[in-house]
């Protein structure tokens, strides 16, 4: 029949399954080597393709987070590595740092802490600028792809609904049309027989066209249905699949300009540190370069050079020659000869262990016990001798002072664990003379700081006297004398200091082993009895005029203070701004790249350094952000 269909699947795969049923009527869709147009009939591939570009996003996240964690463990190694060897105190009494090695080896430190800082910095820039930013990024995305299938499903499911439309008025015109030809062909046979009736013919015909007219609506319907579902068809596939397509497109590609961006920031991290590390690198070497192995050297001699004189040639003893007896075998006047080391192989060992300082000392036994027991009491030989006219005990242990004491005092000084004692003498003469220079230096700071504050609290009184509102003067008198008692102990202090120091001095010139003396000890013995006549008439209890509190205000030792305080303002080193600082904080100061500062004070454990300008403005700055260089 004319108005006979093809079959139908019944079913309207999606696009990856279906290809597109071309029509005269179809709209051209043109592109140019994108999804849409290219890829459309792989759904499925670009959905793998998109799931697995988030995958990769996820899968680098983690990489770089891995890389992180072994960033911070490798700054927490080399902080514990630092913290371990580097001293929580700088002691500037110990021995080991007046070693130019030792201070390359603390530079070397404290430049591998900073170095272990900018892994830091490392891991902090990672987790910032990549794992935190692409996990939000790829939440996005997620939300986005998902966005775009659904909205692919949605117009699949609108299809399918237009083909199944299809499929159902094609269903009833192909029933419509065999409805038709059975009854047309029932009306034929019937008008054939000749025994059927006229109203069977007329009936028959009658049913057979009314079976024609509902194939031809079952055929308008299906035409109509069949134009609606093409249409719907040509813009699934050519509109609205390709702007899908194209969507994903446009996400995958900004998805992997994103995970570019990733990769740049990865290597930038560490790119953005180089210039740091590398001068954290170059302090190392320049710390290894400061090394003055002289200078060690000659320090080792300064810090332990005794200032004993070398051993003499020990004289010949002949023992052929008899020996000069006395009449009587217990006489004590033969003590003399009898205490002469060269006759007592005791003492002769004594003798040898002086002239070889390498060798394991030896507790010296007292001498006094064996040689008073060797001689019998005189009152069994008769009456003592001119020579004996005080008590012999007491000329025996006189005898024996003058006999072994300069050897045993001469010993002193070499051996380990003696008691210390006030004025050093159980040390060697060079080492007592440096250690009475320190003490001198250490009362003259202490007793410059009483000074000051003595100033302090009579200005302070001076204000209460002129304006009685702001305090009473009368409660300042229990401070001011106790600060003229402490001024009068530290003068007092230093003058046993220096006096002692003059004696060690006289006695090493005297033996030839000369050391220069400051010049200023002797005038600043003069200028301690003139301050001690000052602060007595300074006494709370005495008035005062203003003429005598002025004099009073002058500071003690005038000779001295210009050095006092040039010492407690002269800088111990330089240093150099590795970087700029704000000094935004209270106390710090601000500084440039390369800027020039004097080093007031070294890092406490706290990481400050405090610094001055060469406008003489101090303040504190980061000690990771300077190159110090000690004097």
């Amino acid at each position: 029949a004319p108005w006979a269909c093809p079959r139908s699947s019944g079913h309207i795969p999606f696009p990856s399954r279906l290809p597109a049923l071309a029509s005269a009527s179809s709209c051209v869709f043109t592109a140019i080597m994108d999804w849409g147009s290219e890829l459309w009939d792989q759904y499925d591939t670009i959905e793998q393709h998109t799931q697995w570009g988030l995958e990769l996003v996820d899968k680098y996240v983690k990489f770089v987070r891995d890389r992180t964690e072994i960033e911070q463990c490798y700054a927490k190694q080399l902080r514990n590595l630092v913290k371990k060897y580097l001293p929580k105190r700088n002691n500037r009494d110990d021995p080991e740092f007046k070693y130019s090695q030792y201070h390359a080896f603390q530079q070397l430190i404290r430049e591998l802490g900073d170095f272990a800082g900018q892994r830091e910095v490392i891991a902090e820039t990672l987790m910032l600028t990549i794992c935190v930013e692409l996990v939000k990024y790829s939440q996005d995305i997620k939300q986005e792809r998902k966005m775009h299938l659904q909205e692919g499903r949605r117009a699949q499911q609108q299809l399918e609904i237009s083909l199944k439309q299809l499929e159902s008025s094609k269903r009833k015109f192909e029933r419509d049309c065999r409805e038709a030809e059975r009854a047309h062909l029932t009306a034929e046979k019937l008008d054939q027989d000749i025994n059927a009736t006229k109203a069977d013919v007329e009936k028959a015909k009658q049913q057979a066209t009314l079976r024609s007219d509902m194939a031809e609506e079952s055929k308008n319907d299906y035409a109509s249905c069949l134009q609606k579902f093409n249409q719907d068809q040509n813009q699934f596939y050519y509109s609205q699949m390709p702007e899908i397509y194209r969507k994903l497109q446009e996400m995958d590609e900004r998805r992997t300009g994103k995970l570019k961006e990733g990769f740049s920031l990865f290597s930038s991290a560490e790119q953005q540190v180089l210039p740091i590390i590398g001068k954290c690198l170059e302090g190392m070497k320049v710390a290894a370069e400061s090394v003055n192995e002289k200078h060690d050297s000659q320090m080792l001699i300064e810090m332990h050079k005794s200032g004993f004189e070398r051993p003499g040639d020990i004289e010949f003893e002949d023992f052929s020659q008899p020996m000069n007896r006395t009449s009587s075998n217990s006489s004590l006047g033969t003590l003399k000869g009898a205490l002469d080391p060269r006759g007592d192989s005791r003492l002769l060992g004594k003798s040898k262990a002086k002239r070889w300082p390498f060798l394991k000392k030896t507790k010296l036994p007292s001498p006094s016990l064996s040689l008073l027991n060797s001689y019998p009491s005189s009152a069994a030989n008769g009456p003592p001798s001119p020579r004996f006219s005080r008590d012999p005990l007491s000329y025996c242990l006189n005898e024996v002072n003058k006999t072994l004491k300069p050897r045993i005092s001469s010993f002193r000084t070499l051996k380990r664990g003696s008691i210390v004692t006030e004025d050093f003498s159980h040390l060697p003469p060079e080492q007592r003379r440096k250690k009475l220079q320190q003490k001198i230096e250490e009362r003259k700071r202490c007793l410059q700081k009483e000074i000051d504050q003595r100033e302090a609290l009579n200005k302070m009184k001076d204000v209460y006297q002129k304006s009685p509102q702001m305090g009473n003067p009368n409660s300042l008198e229990p401070k001011i004398s106790e600060t003229l008692s402490n001024i009068e102990k530290l003068q007092q202090e230093i003058q046993k200091y220096e006096s002692w120091l003059a004696t060690v001095e006289s006695r090493m010139n005297n033996r030839g082993d000369s050391i220069l003396r400051n010049s200023g000890h002797s005038e600043c013995t003069s200028t301690l009895n003139d301050s001690m006549s000052s602060l007595e008439k300074d006494s709370p209890e005495t008035p005062r005029s203003d003429d005598s509190r002025d004099h009073l205000n002058q500071p003690i030792y005038t000779e001295f203070d210009e050095d006092f305080e040039e010492e407690a303002a002269s800088p111990i080193g330089q240093c150099t701004a590795l970087y700029a600082f704000e000094g935004s904080g209270e106390g710090t100061i601000a500084m440039n790249e390369g800027e020039e500062l004097s080093l007031m004070e070294e890092d406490k454990g706290d990481g400050w350094t405090r610094v001055r300008k060469s406008k003489g403005t101090e303040g504190y700055v980061p000690t990771s952000y300077v190159q110090i260089h000690l004097k």
